[in-house]
């Protein structure tokens, strides 16, 4: 069951940034380092909530 909840709370901060970055990428003065930097935390949720999934 933890491991259930744990996944999930993994996928709903993967949406949000997902959400993050494209508000960030649409948003003129948000620089191109910060989302890069958001899109790297989105993809580091997407490993491990791939590696738990297994």
């Amino acid at each position: 069951m933890a491991l259930t909840a744990h996944l999930e709370t993994l996928k709903r901060k993967h949406q949000a940034m997902s959400d993050a970055v494209e508000t960030a990428q649409r948003a003129p003065g948000v620089s191109n380092l910060e989302v890069a930097t958001m899109k790297k935390e989105k993809m580091r949720l997407k490993e491990e909530i791939t590696r738990l999934s297994s």
